[in-house]
């Protein structure tokens, strides 16, 4: 397992059981606790294996734990089916080839060229790959530059992506971070990913507290209700497709929500 993949293993492990209390799993509280959470050894316990063993994940030591083991550490900590698979991506062994921009293809140039609905392809780091004039008008990509050609650059760091939503920016943006966290724990010794990352926590106040959460969410579906600054308050129900060409790329399209239905204050669902 990569030294990367140890470290972000580690505090995968110690975020979560950190959360939990001994009354949540079952367990009797022996006596006061100075910090949150779980000890070390009441987690070996659940999920029984040896509090060495256990102590050597959490450090990021070299140790690669079993399928059985991992399975083990997800049902003592409580994770979800989707903590569960990230759990087991960063406990399985091998690494990646360095990162590389990625390119769509030209299908999918086509395909978003077509649409009249804002549309547009993002990279594994999230990078800005290809848009369409309507995704251009709403989320002013055209007038950023360069290297703010970037989702999470753009939702966090700029200014005009909090105006555009309002109230709820804070949960969409919380939302991205977390969805962005799983594809960066398996590649978070990249010099891409470090130089990303330290954008974001030098950009962003808030970051770093997300970020220490470890929270992981896949890709979703929903509503955004944006404070548009010449359209006003305006609705759009949002989904994603993952490219065949490259499963690094993905398509969000907006498709706009009938006057009707908008739903004012904060939007529901977080960004895709």
């Amino acid at each position: 397992m990569p030294d990367h993949k140890q470290r972000e293993l580690g505090d995968f492990l110690r975020a979560r059981r950190g959360r939990l209390t001994p009354e949540s799993v079952g367990l009797p509280r022996r006596r006061q606790r100075r910090t949150p959470g779980l000890r070390r050894e009441e987690v070996a316990e659940l999920a029984g294996i040896g509090v060495d063993w256990y102590i050597r994940l959490e450090q990021g030591r070299p140790v690669t734990p079993s399928v059985s083991t991992v399975d083990a550490l997800a049902r003592a900590l409580r994770l979800t089916e989707l903590e569960h698979q990230h759990l087991r991506a960063l406990a399985g062994g091998g690494g990646h080839k360095p990162f590389q921009p990625e390119t769509a293809p030209p299908s999918l140039l086509c395909l978003l060229e077509s649409l009249t609905q804002p549309a547009y392809v993002t990279g594994r780091r999230r990078d800005l790959v290809a848009w369409n004039a309507a995704a251009a008008d709403i989320f002013g990509f055209d007038a950023l530059a360069e290297d703010e050609r970037n989702i999470l650059v753009s939702m966090l760091t700029i200014p005009r992506s909090r105006d555009l939503f309002g109230p709820g920016w804070a949960e969409e943006a919380q939302g991205m971070v977390a969805r962005f966290r799983a594809t960066h724990d398996l590649w978070a010794a990249d010099p891409a990913f470090v130089a990303l990352l330290r954008r974001l926590r030098d950009g962003c106040p808030e970051f770093d507290v997300w970020w220490e959460r470890h929270d992981v969410r896949g890709p979703g579906s929903g509503r955004k209700t944006l404070h548009h600054p010449t359209r006003g308050l305006i609705a759009f129900d949002h989904t994603s497709f993952q490219a065949n060409d490259d499963p690094g790329l993905k398509l969000v399209i907006y498709t706009p929500v009938p006057a009707g239905g908008v739903v004012t204050g904060t939007s529901a669902g977080s960004p895709p």
